[in-house]
C-alpha cells in the first residue's frame, strides 16, 4: 500500500461513507436519549453532549493555532494546520458569494432527510457556535439557513461577533440555544 494513490472523487467518497456513519451515530444516539429521557430533557442532554464535542473541537484549533504563533482570529481557525474538517466528501460543494458561506448538499444533512429525521439530525449543527466560542468567545459561527431546519439544499453561514450577555450565558450553563436562533425549529415557514 505505500505506492497506492487515490483520486480526489475517490478520496471524497470515501469521507463521504464516513460522514454518513457519523451522521447515523449521531442519530442513534440522538433517539436512544431522547427515548429514554423523553424530548425535552434528551434534547437537553444531546446538547449538552454537542457543547462539549465543540469544546473539544475548538481547543485543539485554538492550541494549534497558539503554536504556530497566530492570532486568534476567525480567518486563522482555518489555517491549514488547525483544520478539522476534510477538505473534499463532507459536501457536495461550498461557495462564498455576497450573502456568505453557502454549503451545498451535506451529506449528514442528507442522510437525516433521508431517514426522515432531519429534527433530531439538526441537533448536531449547533457544534458549529460550540466550537468557535471555545476557539474564540468573541465570535460564533451561526447559520442563516440550515439545510434540515429550511429544508434548503444548502446551508448559509453567518460570522457574527458575540454580546457579553450570550458569552455569559454559553460559558455559564444557561440555555444557549438562541445563539444560533436559526436552528431553533420554532416558526419556520417551511
Amino acid at each position: 500500500m505505500a505506492d497506492k494513490k487515490i483520486t480526489i472523487e475517490e478520496a471524497a467518497h470515501e469521507v463521504k461513507l464516513a460522514s454518513r456513519r457519523i451522521g447515523m451515530l449521531h442519530l442513534a444516539y440522538a433517539k436512544a436519549i431522547t427515548e429514554a429521557l423523553g424530548k425535552e430533557e434528551g434534547e437537553e442532554l444531546i446538547l449538552k453532549a454537542i457543547k462539549n464535542y465543540g469544546e473539544i473541537v475548538g481547543e485543539m484549533t485554538k492550541k494549534t493555532i497558539l503554536e504556530e504563533g497566530l492570532e486568534l482570529t476567525p480567518e486563522n481557525f482555518y489555517h491549514e494546520k488547525a483544520r478539522s474538517l476534510p477538505k473534499y466528501g463532507l459536501n457536495d460543494e461550498t461557495i462564498e458569494d455576497e450573502d456568505g458561506k453557502k454549503v451545498y448538499g451535506c451529506t449528514m444533512a442528507k442522510l437525516w432527510r433521508e431517514l426522515g429525521e432531519e429534527d433530531l439530525g439538526s441537533l448536531y449543527f449547533f457544534i458549529d457556535v460550540a466550537k468557535f466560542m471555545y476557539y474564540n468567545p468573541d465570535f460564533k459561527l451561526a447559520h442563516k439557513k440550515a439545510m434540515p431546519v429550511h429544508k434548503t439544499d444548502y446551508c448559509l453561514f453567518s460570522l457574527e461577533e458575540t454580546s457579553d450577555q450570550e458569552k455569559e450565558d454559553f460559558f455559564n450553563n444557561k440555555d444557549w440555544r438562541y445563539l444560533d436562533k436559526e436552528l431553533l425549529m420554532e416558526d419556520k415557514d417551511v
